[in-house]
């Protein structure tokens, strides 16, 4: 029997919601406490989920106890939807090649500049990259921005890698002041602006700019860009190669050759002389092979070097150094040129030579020759097409390519083999034994000789030239046999 002032069972405590509060927050209060050190600790990770979190553990002051699932169970059930197994994902590793490899940039004039580099084919075929040029003032005066022009002169050669020059004009020298800036490219993926690379093409010192760099005249009248040099190269036959045109140039000349790999210790003996003599500049672009490109990337190569050259002469030849100029009719090489002075470039024609072919003649001690004193056999065919190679004024250039340019303001001349050719012989610049392999009989002199289904006539312009050219050689750099 029940008395007055007893207390209530446990079960009838229960039920009232003002015990149920006290037994909440007495009985239970070093669990709430790790449990809110805990929330805490949690709501600090997982920052979207602070608002759900507090809501589902506060504690019911007034509602009776209902089983729950567990929180990591409510999360889950909110924020993953149930898998699709028919949706695929794609996870990408490194990169296949880059968006831009810039080789060089150099000022082209007072408002222009030109920077020079490789970009993935791909990206170029099958998309649409595009570029801007910013030049950031170190005055401290607001940046300058224009679009760039592009242009990809190897006419799809490339391989991974294709050749871009972007050609950043402005409405303004924006260097006026001399106080200095940057030139900040602008590389974009695609068509979307908002997927790009930023980076400094060219830093130009305060009072760095001097406009009367950009005018003639110019130090040399004559500079030759070299392709890649790759190979092993012959240390004999780049001798002969350079003391010729040496000579041919002229004193107010400049060679510039480009080592792929190619440049042996003995190739680097032959040029140290003229490099001393302030003739030759060598350059050393061995990690072109990480990138790709075209025959030892020989279109980045020429852009590279028309650019960084433009304004150093005159004129600016394109050939190999299996390849040597001649004037046919033994006019002088100014005077030529004044001839072809009012076209930006002209292509010269190729007298194709033998590699192997030499008279049989036992008066002779061939070893002591020189290439192209003994090799006097001309392929004789016509109506084929031969490459030609070119010299172009680079002032009017804007990119080139390795037989000619087709981003010039200006005329192009083809028509030049009556006052200048060049002999080509063709494999003779890696051969080190002996290049007389085949010796054809006196007459042959006098008469087209066919070797394998291909007419030769005899020629011996070069070979009149040796004795002058190894003259030349000695008076200049002291070399003797």
């Amino acid at each position: 029997m029940k008395k007055d002032g007893a207390p209530l069972p446990l079960a009838t405590a229960a039920v009232n919601p003002v015990a149920k509060i006290f037994l909440c927050f007495e009985t239970k209060s070093f669990l709430a406490t790790l449990l809110g050190l805990t929330l805490v600790v949690v709501v600090w990770n997982l920052q979207p989920y602070y608002d759900n979190i507090l809501s589902t553990t506060r504690c019911a002051a007034a509602s009776p106890p209902t089983r729950s699932s567990p929180l990591s169970e409510q999360k889950l059930s909110a924020t993953t939807p149930p898998a699709d197994p028919n949706k695929r994902t794609f996870q990408a590793y490194g990169s296949a090649a880059a968006l831009f490899v810039q080789m060089g940039a150099y000022r082209g004039g007072p408002a222009t500049f030109a920077v020079v580099g490789l970009a993935s084919k791909p990206t170029h075929v099958f998309g649409k990259p595009w570029y801007k040029c910013e030049w950031v003032p170190n005055n401290g005066n607001a940046s300058i921005r224009a679009k760039a022009y592009k242009m990809l002169p190897d006419w799809g050669y490339g391989r991974v890698y294709t050749v871009v020059v972007v050609n950043c004009t402005f409405a303004q020298n924006p260097n006026a002041d001399n106080s200095g800036g940057k030139l900040m490219i602008y590389a974009y993926y695609g068509e979307s602006p908002r997927r790009y690379e930023k980076f400094t093409a060219l830093e130009e010192e305060a009072g760095a700019y001097d406009e009367s760099d950009y005018k003639p005249p110019y130090k040399y009248d004559y500079l030759y860009c070299g392709s890649s040099l790759y190979g092993k190269l012959s240390a004999s036959r780049m001798r002969e190669w350079m003391a010729y045109h040496a000579w041919f140039f002229g004193a107010k000349s400049h060679f510039v050759f480009h080592d792929a790999g190619g440049v042996s210790a003995a190739v680097k003996a032959v040029l140290e002389p003229w490099i001393r003599a302030g003739r030759v500049t060598l350059q050393d672009i061995r990690t072109q092979a990480e990138y790709d490109g075209y025959y030892y990337n020989q279109f980045l190569v020429v852009n590279d070097c028309l650019h960084r050259h433009r304004y150093a002469a005159n004129w600016t030849f394109y050939f190999d150094v299996d390849e040597y100029i001649h004037l046919p009719d033994g006019s002088s090489l100014e005077s030529v040129l004044k001839d072809f002075s009012n076209n930006t470039q002209f292509t010269i024609e190729q007298n194709a030579m033998s590699s192997s072919l030499c008279l049989n003649d036992p008066s002779r001690d061939y070893s002591r020759e020189w290439g192209f004193e003994k090799l006097q056999f001309r392929d004789s065919r016509t109506r084929i097409r031969r490459d030609r190679k070119y010299a172009i004024q680079a002032k009017n250039a804007y990119a080139t390519g390795v037989h000619m340019s087709e981003n010039v303001a200006g005329g192009t001349l083809h028509k030049t083999e009556s006052k200048i050719r060049y002999y080509h012989y063709h494999n003779t610049i890696t051969v080190h034994e002996e290049l007389c392999r085949n010796l054809l009989p006196a007459s042959a002199a006098n008469a087209t000789t066919w070797v394998d289904k291909i007419p030769y006539v005899y020629d011996d312009s070069m070979k009149k030239l040796a004795p002058t050219i190894k003259e030349f050689e000695r008076n200049t750099i002291g070399r003797r046999r």
